[in-house]
């Protein structure tokens, strides 16, 4: 009897190629642990208020009186709502008929569209063009859609930096593409070297494949790191000579560590350089309310916008788009309210500073003290974080313990996070995950779990790590890069 079509061995080839190690083998396993009783903390995933974050009060507000708009009737509601929450809501609210549980524009509500231009036009001092903006249920939904038009067959290449997302080996196997890496460099904080690029292209069109779209993460996950305008400049002119489509995932573009390198967008960059480059060079960029000082992943709110994307073309996203219907009404107001939040003089301005600020300060203090404890951990170096919401430590194993993971099946990363999770409850992400280089091994963790609770969880890191190490150290050396 033939199989069935969805039994295993006759579904979909990518889809069974596409591996997503955020939610992977660690964190089945440390589900499995948390039913049975024991404390797991969840860092594997970007996830803020899952780690104590707490919500910023007024988006949270108007939100609330845009899902109940019942409550703008109570002769009561200024005394429960500050005045411009109310005013917000009844804003948002007059943009969609039938309310919250309607559908909106498939490229959504295009009056939010417009504050999502000019907060960009704010942020970058060009022209935003609304029409090429589409709101999305989270960034992830809006690389999906990009990469899916982009991607006609196998092919086909995407140059995606290794350490990398796994969003975007999982969507390129998806659709059938070849992911082709351009590795980032450790030793020079993560950095971005354009040697390194050409070196991948010319190997990648050796072996057939035309390489048609460059993913730059900035700041980086799981790396952490801020590209520099040079950089940037470097990475639009490549992409220019070469004829690629550049994406601009830089929805962490609020977590910024340092003041060496702020955040400078794709676009302000491209703009900068003036024609024919800024003209002809075409540029996706992303961006979400899930990561930031916002932290509302469960709401799934992003965006994305296109620059010099011929006019036909995005009648055919806009036609994928209307497939879906609708993003997802309230994460579009989400989106307003992040790119339009209170101002100097409103009620809720001193509140949703100090807020915002208390968040990003925090996580500041908490990048330095992660960093600071892998680096007083036995054979454990990490680069500071100065972006994003990650560390990536390099584990340096050694010998013992590499022969150790072989004889268990398991790769060396991964045998290290799992003794981690049983001997902690820290659940992790092998940073075989994200790619890295042959014989190096390290993991992903967030800097997210409270301030503080985090010299205690470095404390119980340092324990395990100094154990296994006295384990399986044999004292003749240890793996490196």
């Amino acid at each position: 009897m033939p199989p069935k079509p969805l039994d295993y061995e006759s579904i979909n080839e990518n889809v069974k190629k596409a591996q997503y190690a955020v939610r992977g083998e660690l964190y089945l396993r440390a589900s499995e642990l948390q039913k049975e009783g024991k404390k797991i903390i969840f860092t594997n995933v970007g996830n803020p208020h899952a780690l104590g974050q707490r919500p910023l009060t007024f988006p949270r507000q108007v939100v609330a009186l845009c899902q109940a708009p019942f409550l703008l009737d109570d002769p009561n509601v200024d005394l429960l709502f500050p005045a411009d929450a109310i005013a917000r809501a009844k804003h948002y609210l007059s943009m969609t008929p039938g309310g919250l549980g309607a559908y909106s524009d498939s490229r959504g509500i295009p009056a939010i569209r417009k504050e999502v231009a000019e907060f960009i036009q704010r942020r970058d001092g060009y022209p935003s063009d609304p029409e090429l903006i589409y709101l999305t249920d989270g960034a992830s939904k809006a690389v999906m859609q990009i990469l899916q038009t982009i991607i006609r067959g196998p092919g086909d290449g995407v140059l995606v930096p290794v350490p990398q997302y796994p969003l975007y080996s999982a969507t390129i196997a998806l659709y059938g593409g070849t992911l082709v890496p351009y590795y980032l460099e450790e030793t020079a904080n993560w950095g971005l070297d354009i040697n390194e690029i050409r070196q991948s292209v010319s190997q990648a069109r050796y072996r057939g494949i035309t390489v048609r779209a460059m993913v730059i993460i900035n700041p980086g996950n799981p790396t952490g790191q801020c590209l520099s305008e040079a950089n940037l400049r470097e990475v639009l002119r490549y992409c220019f000579q070469e004829n690629l489509v550049l994406l601009g995932d830089e929805v962490y573009q609020q977590n910024i560590y340092q003041d060496e390198r702020p955040f400078i967008s794709a676009k302000k960059v491209l703009m900068d350089m003036g024609p024919p480059i800024s003209k002809e060079l075409q540029l996706v960029s992303f961006h979400t309310v899930s990561k930031g000082y916002w932290g509302e992943c469960g709401q799934r709110g992003g965006y994305f916008e296109m620059t010099n994307i011929p006019p036909e073309t995005v009648d055919e996203i806009y036609k994928v788009a209307s497939i879906s219907l609708s993003p997802n009404v309230p994460a579009q107001i989400f989106m307003g309210l992040m790119v339009n939040p209170p101002k100097p003089g409103d009620i809720t301005y001193e509140q949703f500073v100090r807020e915002s600020k208390g968040v990003l300060e925090s996580l500041r203090r908490r990048a330095r003290l992660m960093t600071d404890g892998f680096n007083s951990c036995r054979n454990v170096v990490c680069n500071f974080t100065e972006g994003a919401m990650y560390s990536f430590p390099q584990i340096r194993l050694p010998s013992r313990a590499i022969e150790a993971a072989k004889q268990a099946g398991k790769a060396p990363d991964v045998f290290y996070c799992l003794k981690l999770l049983e001997a902690t409850g820290i659940s992790t992400v092998p940073g075989s995950g994200f790619g890295q280089k042959e014989g190096a091994f390290h993991l992903r963790t967030t800097i997210l779990p409270a301030e503080e609770d985090m010299p205690a969880i470095m404390d119980s890191f340092k324990k395990f790590n100094d154990e296994f190490m006295e384990q399986y150290e044999d004292h003749r050396g240890y793996s490196r890069m």
